[in-house]
């Protein structure tokens, strides 16, 4: 059980989801997995061009892997971008071979984790969207597991 609060972030507009994706690319250490949660057009793709721009990649290679499940991405680290939206279950998602990328240097985002729950690590970092407005969200970003506490910390700090 964490006895640590969320991280709350609003952001008013596509610039401040920026924000906060890059100030998570400065503070996600090697071999994090994140869990992605939020309604369809929330933004969760949106956050991960963020983080992997603050890693150096070009915005414009990050797409969501809806079809092909999962994209690969050289940055500064190694970016291993999920989509679950089209599994069926967890079963589905073993067959990807999470695990090998769970236990990389790489960074491992999920989006639509919630579908896939049962499968993700131990220790992750969970952010939740919500959609407040046409262009403002409000992300919740906590840690799972102890491990992440710090970064957390981090981040509120950032």
């Amino acid at each position: 059980m964490n006895t640590l609060e969320p991280f709350i972030y609003n952001a008013d507009d596509e610039a401040a989801t920026a924000a906060l994706g890059r100030a998570l690319a400065d503070v996600l250490p090697p071999g994090t997995t994140v869990a992605l949660c939020g309604t369809l057009g929330a933004g969760k793709t949106r956050l991960v061009q963020a983080i992997a721009e603050g890693l150096g990649v070009n915005r414009r290679d990050v797409v969501s892997p809806t079809f092909v499940l999962v994209q690969e991405y050289r940055g500064r680290r190694m970016i291993y971008h999920f989509d679950a939206y089209r599994l069926r279950d967890d079963d589905e998602f073993q067959q990807l071979g999470p695990d090998e990328y769970f236990e990389s240097d790489g960074l491992v985002l999920i989006e639509w984790a919630d579908r896939v729950e049962g499968s993700l690590p131990l220790h992750y970092i969970e952010i939740r969207i919500e959609v407040t407005g046409e262009t403002s969200r409000r992300f919740e970003v906590r840690p799972v597991g102890r491990r992440y506490e710090e970064v957390i910390r981090r981040l509120a700090n950032s």
